[in-house]
């Protein structure tokens, strides 16, 4: 069974200041060290204390520790921890005759912190009526206003819905119908991406009676890359159906004849 060397404590100095030489705790640790790895039977990979954790350039490494004040940080701890995430090979040609200079540099070295993914995110609506001026036609709703936006964000023209990162998309709507003749007519809706129809994306409401308003909501999940833009599409069976706004009373606040949400938190 190998012998683990146990790490000298950080409040241990490398130096004894009595001497000026090597403090004995030191000495016996690079002893035990070079009696453990010196012989064919034991490799560095043996002593180490936990598994490769950091990618760090050992010649960097030196060669910041060349530009060092030669003078040993009093906190050890965290030099200690990088120098346990060697690689085996790193280890290696870790410099025992320049002990000083690179453990201190070992300080220098960048700190393993995770990347986190950055949330996009949007938040539109249209505060103006939309109408249609034919029947059977396609028109694009929309957006005059922005509420919340972080990589999301309205083009021109303003039925744009771009995003600056690749990822899947929850593209969530709400429409205010409104019907300002008698009969029954109908509204279709559906998703447009960068100027082509998505097939199977479209729904039908029918809006019944004189002045009856309807709300269409669902959501889509969507597939974009960075640059990618998407659209709602209308469409009506009688020009009297258009996308209501309704301005604020001291009861309610305003309803806009659109309101979209997009978040991308589901993963590409």
């Amino acid at each position: 069974m190998v012998n683990i060397t146990n790490i000298t404590p950080p409040r241990v100095p490398l130096t004894d200041v009595r001497t000026g030489l090597i403090a004995r705790e030191w000495y016996l640790f690079l002893l035990s060290l070079f009696n453990q790895t010196g012989n064919s039977t034991t490799s560095l990979e043996d002593v180490q204390k936990v598994p490769p954790t950091q990618d760090i350039d050992i010649n960097a490494i030196v060669s910041a520790a060349q530009l060092s004040s030669g003078i040993l940080p009093s906190d050890l701890g965290p030099i200690l921890t990088a120098l346990q995430a060697l690689k085996a090979s790193q280890q290696a040609a870790f410099d025992p005759t320049n002990l000083q200079n690179s453990i201190q540099a070992l300080e220098l070295a960048p700190a393993n912190t995770p990347q986190l993914e950055r949330l996009r995110y949007g938040s539109f609506y249209d505060t103006t009526d939309q109408t249609a001026a034919v029947i059977n036609t396609a028109y694009a709703m929309t957006f005059n206003s922005t509420d919340l936006s972080q990589g999301v964000y309205i083009g021109s023209p303003t039925s744009r819905v771009y995003v600056d990162t690749a990822n899947v998309y929850n593209i969530q709507f709400s429409a205010q119908l409104l019907n300002a003749a008698g009969g029954a007519h109908n509204a279709w809706i559906w998703l447009r991406k960068n100027g082509t129809d998505l097939a199977n994306s479209a729904t039908t409401v029918r809006v019944q009676g004189n002045n009856t308003e309807l709300v269409a909501a669902w959501n889509f999940l969507l597939s974009m890359n960075a640059g990618d833009y998407f659209e709602l599409m209308w469409e009506v069976s009688d020009t009297s159906v258009s996308l209501f706004n309704d301005p604020a009373t001291a009861v309610h606040p305003a309803i806009p004849s659109v309101i979209l949400t997009v978040t991308d938190n589901i993963s590409a």
